[in-house]
């Protein structure tokens, strides 16, 4: 009797290639599938009133009866952001590390899905069995506490999925990165490595996080006159513990302001991630009880977002805080590419008001991605057949493919995909098959998806050029204009100073309404069109602009 054939294991991204963020990976056999993190990222500029986007999730709603699980590898928004979007119809088992789901408890509070959510808690060196998977979580050092990689043993060979990572011999808490199984894994045998490629162009190892809590001892060693602001991602609780334990030397009360800043600390402590004694946090709205020099406010906005609290501290506008020349903010990041714009325009405005700013990136940050040195540390210790370059933007991927070369790979065995591309494993074989839907879902405010691409054109248009309206009331029995034609400006021309303008396109609009109706026009869908495209010309040659014009045309 013929033996059965195997059939194929199926991988594919549904974020996080060629792009930053929404991070999805799907591991499918027969009847059986894993997630792998489900993050969100933030919009671009020209997604115009966008609060956030996430992966389509078309693809698996198909396949909801077959999914046995989400597995997260650490607690940042851009691997657990989108989970409550995906729980709403898909409610499967999310298994994470306690602070990774001390987080995500948090945020499934928000969107009323907490009580019906099934988190299991792990920790490294657990091995979950989802189907035909057998998942095993691996200590990884990250910029957050609990990050783990997570290797899974499938039907045709084993992958390693390394989430986040840095090599981190002296980590704030917890231990070092587990070389030892993923070395233990490799000499078994990796059939496939998907690996992030952040840091991938830098060479060298990424710097302990030691370093940073240093630096900032030095600062606030010198500082002693100043009442000292320190913005950093809220989910770095080493170094907000760092900052913490140095305020405790320097006997400074420490304040915590932004919403995402005070949950993940508060989890942390719940969590004993962090050791914060009594008496060293005050509420923010205590800080004027205590002298400025014996203060430190922890804030949120180290990307110079809008309506963060560093933000809001610079232009004026926070509640609790107004900056004065007695005071030193420190930004503990690094701009994220595509926000330098958004945090020089922070920067620049805490110089206006004379404040002092410390932001060398050299001294106050380190990165929590590898470098390409523990790259290639991650490529020696695993040997993969087949290798998969996962979190960048193409020119990311690229240059770990090429990385990979260097460490001896065969350039047929590395594929470089873009999200939705599928590929097929065996024992001994991968190769692309085929594609799945994959893309950007946007979500503003409630509504998840409503916003298309033709919305966005359209803010864009009234963003650009503003918006005219037509206003014309018809007599249908005289086929005369009754009332009107009523012109409004939105954005495009301020009327009062154009009063010469309104009436030619006022004129205009008339024109072409009684050329229509003599002519036995009786369509007003076909009427409009021709008010709209008339008017578009008008105003384009007069002004060289192209304002969106709605008009509205009734009848009586």
């Amino acid at each position: 009797m013929a033996k059965k054939q195997k059939s194929k294991l199926r991988v594919m991204m549904l974020g996080g290639l060629n792009e930053i963020g929404k991070n999805l990976a799907v591991i499918e056999y027969e009847d059986d599938i894993i997630i792998i993190d489900c993050g969100l990222a933030f919009p671009d500029d020209d997604m115009l009133g966008i609060d956030l986007v996430i992966p389509d999730f078309t693809y698996l709603e198909k396949n909801k009866e077959k999914i046995r699980g989400i597995l997260i590898t650490h607690g940042h928004e851009d691997h657990i952001g989108a989970i409550p979007y995906l729980l709403r119809d898909i409610n499967v088992p999310v298994y994470g590390t306690r602070l990774t789901l001390g987080i995500l408890e948090n945020k499934l509070t928000e969107h009323g899905l907490i009580s019906t959510s099934n988190l299991v808690t792990v920790s490294a060196g657990s091995v979950v069995r989802l189907g035909v998977f057998k998942c095993e979580f691996i200590r990884a050092n990250h910029s957050i506490a609990d990050a783990c990689m997570i290797a899974v043993r499938t039907p045709v060979g084993n992958i390693l999925h390394t989430g986040d990572f840095k090599l981190d011999v002296s980590p704030i808490g917890g231990e070092m990165m587990d070389l030892t199984r993923i070395g233990e894994y490799g000499r078994e045998g990796i059939l496939l490595l998907m690996c992030e490629s952040t840091n991938v162009e830098k060479p060298g190892f990424t710097p302990s996080e030691r370093k940073v809590g240093a630096s900032l001892d030095a600062i606030f060693r010198t500082s002693t006159d100043k009442r000292v602001i320190i913005a950093t991602f809220s989910s770095n609780v080493h170094r907000v513990q760092q900052i913490i334990n140095s305020c405790i030397k320097y006997g400074r009360k420490v304040a915590i302001t932004g919403r995402s800043m005070v949950n993940i600390i508060g989890a942390a402590t719940k969590l004993g991630y962090m050791d914060v004694p009594p008496g060293t946090l005050i509420d923010i709205t205590e800080i004027g009880k205590y002298p400025q020099d014996k203060i430190t406010i922890i804030s949120t906005g180290s990307q110079g977002e809008p309506m963060s609290s560093l933000y809001r501290m610079a232009f004026s506008d926070h509640s609790q805080v107004e900056l004065t020349p007695n005071d030193l903010v420190v930004i503990s990041s690094n701009a994220i590419p595509g926000n330098e714009r958004l945090l020089n325009r922070v920067v620049n405005e805490l110089y206006r008001r004379g404040v002092s700013v410390y932001h060398d990136e050299a001294v106050v940050h380190v990165s929590g991605h590898a470098c390409q040195e523990e790259l290639k540390l991650i490529h020696a210790l695993t040997k993969p057949k087949f290798f998969m370059p996962i979190h960048g933007e193409y020119h990311h991927l690229m240059q770990h493919k090429e990385l990979a070369e260097y460490m001896g790979m065969s350039p047929q065995n590395i594929f470089v995909l873009d999200i939705g591309q599928v590929i097929e494993l065996d024992s001994k074989t991968c190769k692309k098959n085929g594609t799945v839907p994959a893309g950007k879902v946007l979500v503003d405010g409630y509504g998840v998806g409503d916003v298309s691409n033709v919305v966005l054109r359209d803010r864009r248009h009234l963003a650009l050029d503003g918006l005219m309206v037509a206003i014309i009331t018809i007599d249908s029995d005289e086929r005369v204009i009754a009332s009107g034609p009523d012109l409004i400006s939105r954005g495009f021309v301020y009327v009062k100073e154009n009063e010469d303008l309104m009436e030619e396109m006022r004129e205009k609009v008339r024109i072409i309404v009684e050329d229509a109706l003599e002519a036995g026009a009786t369509d007003w869908k076909q009427l409009k069109s021709e008010v709209k495209d008339g008017l578009s010309k008008f105003i384009f040659a007069k002004t060289k602009r192209k304002p969106m014009i709605i008009p509205v045309i009734s009848e009586i």
